[in-house]
């Protein structure tokens, strides 16, 4: 940063100052003094101009009001910004809160203790508590609207400051003893904070200035210390939190009157006084430092006494109390910024993130686009790319080549404009120098300099990206210490040790070209390095200690700014004889300008480069300054006589919106004169002007000049000494022309005057030529205009080209309904089918499909969309249109539509359809998806197979003793698998027979068909068994708990005849207990017999049964109490059994009765009727 005295205000009568506070948020300044003397005033700036924004605009006093009320010295001013109020205090102790009504500042409200002094007051973060603090020890937090809160006597204490944490949830007391009492928000002690800053200090010392960062716009750093505690003889510590053990401490040497941080808490303001270097008089100073100690900049102020500091809010200015003067200073912060092809790249901080919010802002497009990087240390720009230097994360994982012995600390990231990561390097010495060229970039720490040769991925070859893993033994990298002074740089390994050996003269600054590393040191010493291969060529001494360097383009001179901001040349290539007849290589130039905070040299002319003096851009050619322009803006780029400068300043008060007005482009003066030349006088004289003052840009501005007289022979030889050849065949081009009003018309043109050279054109009846410039231009909504308005041989096809661009204009834009009406006009039946698969139209894509003729090379793309979204149908009539039966065949397959694929497989032919089938159905039973192969078999037709395996998964799932419901449903549809398997031998015998024998004869060629290729009749004939069988087990259960006792007994005796699927003792049982319910003690009898004879019982469970048997008989007889049902119910399976009904269980002897369509199972007609399916395979009934 750099730092200069900006403007000075007197205070009337000479009334000496005792303290100063800026508004952040309003820009009031209250100044408070000798005999109640307390003034608010305002500096504002009063211009239009885009380029005087910031500090370069004019400031003057929009308010200067004097606030009377105060008696005594007033020695406190604080503001409330949230609540627009003023608190100040005086000697007497008197306390008056300041309001602003209407424009000007009022008394809302006074207090006054008349015991003692108030030495300190603090608002705290939103505004709504204030703390008082008395010499005596009183401490008083009140409200805003004057309310008191608490109050406390601190007993044989003498304060002197306090402030709030962020959170409002701590109060620090500093002492006039230079302790340091922490306390809750109520006022309760916590703490005494030890002060490490005080280590070997003797004598008495008192607390000056407690300053905690609010952390409102965010931290320089993850961590950054933020609370800073000064005393009066110099020592400062900055700390983390309260109780921070290893906070950051700083002796700055000199008698300390307050610290203030600026708005972001990167720059902490130090005021005071030291003594001279004669020890004759003391001299004010304000010293800053970063939050981490380091010092940036001292400002010097005359007069006797500074008093007080205060930042603006903006931290662009300080304004400093001293004597009966208010001085400002102004600020030029140095920004983690840069510019690459036409990018500005700039960081930030903000409050709700950690890292850096960098910014890769296109000026041209005005696009932006976002990184946020973590502990980010520098912006360094150059060409087309930046480098971004960070500290390394240490959780993120690094390279072993990378890591080698140490663990790198710090990370070098090489960006596009855009913020795309291109390369990366891990380094282990502290980035405090960086500077970049088209090859090269050089980072330096306090001891060494690190040099890395970077590539860029379109600049390899393919050969040199086999090698991108072995570029450190290549020696792209390396390492180089400040006082090693050998000629050869290195072996080309990348040793860090040597980095870390100390140097008594640390390296200040570095600047490259492409020629040579030019390293500042701070005993004014510089070294010059040869590049690319690294070897020390001179050193010079200067009896300065630069701060930043620069080279102009061909590496001849070199400016230096040294610490003081004196800008001075050296002559790098002049030599001289010195007083010993010595030949010297260099020369100091007499040349020297103060004040000065930023420079850049032109990229096409050595001699010329502009630079900043406070508010002012100088521009210098030969050493020779051309009148200065007001601006406080960054120089970005010079070149082509023009000098690109950015308002940083303004940008950063809204980093998230970056406007183009803060860019701003001047032009120097002979490229002004030469325009004026040429429009005032003419352009001979303009000639003779620029033969004098050569550059390329005033030729290319005299060629544009004459082009537009059609002087063709001055344009002519202007753009050859431009050395633009396109612009030389266009002068020749026009010269073969023959017509003025068309050499007119290609001048207009080539002016990107569109508009004009068209209208030209149509007005010498050449449609064609205005047509071929639209074209040229790409603008074929208007070549589409012109072809409607006439008519030629050609416009057919010029038309159909218009409405596939204009087509492709609305598709790169996604907008494809519009995209369809001029590809549907343009006959592009591609780009049409991409539109229609994007709408996801599929009718009209399929419509597409259809009107293609066949074998259309478009069809299979069309077949491919239908097959990406399942329309299984459309894709096989497209691949088929296209004789692509196999695609066609995979297609169904792919879409598991198995019965399609056999059906295609067999009217074309293929025989692996069947092996793949089989091969896929194996592959799903070895993974165990048997629902899936069931599936497979059943869409590929292959009935058989499908229920074969359905039995299986329904017989596992009755051994797992599974709910019998469930077993009951897979039962059946096992069973109507095997009746689609029925119905498909049937149809195949009908085709064959067809028209040549009875229906009978089909039926019977069908079940002959069956036999013969039937290995397992079980499935086939008794496909219904096993469904039957857990029907009527859940139908007994269901009329047993309903109370149908009789009829739970009869179906139950029905499940005799199921042994073999269902579980004797399950029968049974249930038999025995329906029976048993029903009185039928006889067939209970005859249950329990079978029960207590069955092999598969243990003799525990057989015991059981007999206990109860006993149990029961010796109640009740064994016999039934009618006739008995076993005996009306034949037994066994006969030939001559009755059909049972599926609805109640009885036997059916009615000759008319209910038959389902699809199980053939029967039901009594007064039974079925109140049921709409079939109980047993859920078919509809009617």
């Amino acid at each position: 940063m750099f730092i200069y005295l900006s403007k000075k205000i007197a205070i009337p009568n000479n009334s000496q100052l005792r303290c100063v506070s800026w508004n952040k948020d309003q820009g009031f300044i209250a100044c408070g003094g000798e005999d109640g003397l307390l003034k608010v005033l305002k500096l504002e700036t009063q211009t239009d101009d885009t380029r005087l924004k910031g500090l370069a605009a004019p400031s003057n006093l929009s308010m200067n009001q004097t606030l009377e009320g105060h008696s005594g010295a007033v020695q406190v001013v604080t503001w409330n910004e949230q609540y627009q109020k003023l608190t100040t205090s005086d000697q007497n102790g008197l306390i008056i809160v300041w309001m602003l009504y209407k424009g000007s500042w009022y008394e809302e409200m006074i207090n006054n203790r008349n015991k003692s002094v108030v030495r300190s007051m603090s608002w705290n973060a939103d505004g709504q508590k204030i703390c008082i603090v008395y010499e005596d020890g009183a401490v008083i937090v009140g409200s805003v609207d004057g309310n008191r809160i608490w109050g406390k006597e601190l007993k044989g204490l003498q304060l002197t400051q306090v402030a709030w944490s962020p959170d409002s949830k701590i109060l620090i007391f500093g002492m006039a003893n230079g302790e340091i009492h922490i306390y809750d928000s109520q006022g309760n002690f916590i703490v005494k904070l030890v002060l490490q800053c005080l280590a070997n200090v003797t004598g008495a010392v008192s607390i000056v200035g407690i300053h905690w960062y609010s952390g409102n716009e965010g931290y320089v750093e993850p961590d950054c210390p933020c609370l800073a505690i000064c005393l009066d003889n110099g020592r400062c510590q900055i700390m983390r939190h309260e109780h921070d053990e290893n906070p950051v401490l700083i002796d700055t040497g000199i008698n300390v009157v307050g610290i203030q941080w600026n708005y972001c808490g990167s720059v902490l303001a130090v005021a005071g006084s030291q003594l001279s270097a004669g020890q004759d008089k003391q001299i004010n100073v304000v010293q800053f430092y970063t939050p981490f100690g380091e010092h940036l900049r001292t400002l010097k102020v005359s007069g006797k006494q500074m008093y007080a500091a205060s930042w603006e809010g903006g931290g662009l200015r300080i304004a400093l109390a001293v004597d009966s003067f208010i001085y400002f200073a102004n600020i030029r912060p140095d920004y983690k910024w840069g510019y690459c092809s036409s990018t500005v790249v700039y960081a930030y901080t903000r409050p709700d993130r950690l890292e850096y919010c960098v910014v890769f802002w296109d000026t041209k497009n005005n696009e932006k686009y976002v990184k946020y990087v973590r502990s980010l240390i520098s912006i360094t720009t150059c060409g087309d790319f930046c480098i971004l230097a960070t500290k390394a994360d240490e959780s993120s994982l690094q390279d072993e080549n990378e890591m080698e012995s140490v663990v790198a600390m710090y990370v070098l990231v090489l960006c596009n404009s855009i913020g795309t990561p291109l390369d990366s390097k891990y380094i282990d010495i502290d980035p405090l120098f960086i500077t970049m060229t088209k090859t090269h970039v050089i980072v330096a720490s306090k001891e060494a300099f690190y040099t890395w040769q970077y590539r860029v991925a379109k600049k390899l070859t393919a050969m040199e990206i086999n090698q991108v893993a072995r570029t450190r033994k290549e020696g792209r990298e390396r390492i180089y210490h400040v006082d090693d002074e050998s000629s050869v740089g290195g072996d080309g390994t990348l040793d860090f040790s040597k980095a870390f050996s100390t140097t008594k003269d640390a390296i200040c600054c570095i600047t490259a070209s492409d020629k040579m590393l030019i390293v500042g040191r701070e005993s004014g010493k510089i070294q010059k390095y040869s590049l690319p291969n690294v070897s020390l060529m001179q050193k010079y001494l200067f009896n300065y200690r630069s701060y930043q360097l620069s080279l102009n383009c061909n590496s001849s001179r070199l400016a230096i700014i040294d610490i003081a901001g004196v800008l001075t040349f050296f002559d790098l290539e002049s030599r001289t004889t010195d007083g010993t007849g010595q030949q010297v290589v260099g020369e100091q130039l007499k040349f020297e300008r103060k004040d000065v905070w930023d420079m850049k040299w032109a990229n096409d002319n050595p001699d010329l480069f502009a630079m900043m003096e406070k508010t002012r851009m100088y521009v210098f050619r030969n050493l020779d300054p051309e009148e200065p322009i007001q601006t406080s803006g960054y120089i970005c780029n010079f070149e082509n006589l023009e000098i690109k400068s950015v308002l940083l300043d303004e940008i950063l008060k809204e980093p998230s919106q970056p406007n183009k007005d803060y860019i701003i482009n001047f032009e120097i003066r002979s490229l002004r004169d030469s325009r004026s030349l040429i429009e005032t006088v003419g352009i001979e004289d303009a000639c003779m002007f620029i033969e004098e003052n050569p550059h390329p840009r005033l030729w290319r501005l005299l060629a544009e000049a004459a082009l537009q007289r059609l002087d063709l022979k001055t344009a002519e030889q202007a753009f050859v000494r431009c050395k633009d050849y396109q612009g030389i065949e266009f002068v020749k081009r026009l010269g073969n022309l023959q017509s003025e009003s068309m050499k007119q018309a290609e001048v207009a043109a080539y002016f990107g005057r569109f508009e004009e050279a068209e209208r030209m054109y149509l007005n010498m009846d050449r449609r064609d030529l205005a047509i071929d410039l639209r074209i040229k231009l790409g603008d074929w909504f208007r070549v589409l205009q012109l072809l409607k308005t006439g008519s030629g041989d050609a416009d057919d096809a010029l038309l159909e080209q218009a409405y596939n661009a204009i087509g492709d204009y609305f598709a790169d834009r996604q907008k494809w309904m519009n995209a369809v009406q001029y590809y549907v006009q343009g006959r592009n039946q591609e780009r049409l089918a991409e539109c229609y698969y994007m709408l996801e139209d599929y009718e009209g894509l399929e419509k597409l499909a259809n009107a293609l003729p066949e074998n259309n090379r478009l069809l299979p793309e069309i077949a491919h969309m239908f097959v990406t979204v399942g329309m299984c149908e459309q894709a096989v009539v497209a691949f088929l249109k296209c004789n692509q039966a196999k695609a066609a065949v995979e297609t169904c397959i792919h879409l598991n539509q198995w019965n399609k694929a056999v059906e295609l497989a067999k009217n074309h032919n293929m025989k692996e359809i069947g092996s793949l089938l089989a091969k896929y159905a194996s592959h799903l039973l070895e993974k165990n998806k048997i629902l899936e192969a069931i599936e497979l078999y059943r869409k590929a037709h292959h009935f058989l197979d499908a229920a074969k395996l359905m039995f299986k998964i329904a017989e596992e799932e009755a051994k797992k003793r599974t709910k019998p419901l469930r077993v009951k449903k897979l039962y059946v549809l096992a069973a109507l698998l095997v009746e689609d398997y029925h119905e498909q031998i049937k149809n195949t015998q009908r085709a064959k027979l067809k028209g040549r024998k009875s229906e009978a004869t089909t039926a019977l060629a069908g079940l002959l068909e069956e036999d013969a290729s039937l290995s397992d009749n079980r499935i086939i004939d008794n496909a219904w068994r096993g469904a039957e069988a857990y029907h009527f087990f859940l139908l007994a259960q269901r009329q047993l708990y309903e109370g149908y006792v009789d009829a739970a007994m009869k179906t139950a005796l029905h499940l005799r005849d199921y042994e073999d699927i269902i579980p004797s003792v399950e029968i049974y049982s249930l038999l025995a207990l329906s029976a048993c319910a029903n009185r039928a003690f006889g067939t209970c009898s005859k249950a329990f017999i079978k029960l207590e004879s069955l092999d598969m019982l243990t003799s525990e469970q057989r015991q059981q049964y007999e206990d109860l048997a006993l149990e029961i008989f010796i109640k009740h007889s064994p016999k039934d109490g009618k006739k008995s049902d076993l005996d009306s119910l034949p037994e066994g399976r006969g030939e001559g059994k009755l059909p049972t009904c599926v609805v109640t269980g009885r036997p059916i002897a009615d000759y008319q009765f209910w038959m389902c369509g699809v199980c053939k199972h029967c039901a009594h007609e007064q039974d079925i009727s109140n049921h709409n399916f079939c109980p047993l395979c859920h078919n509809p009934v009617g």
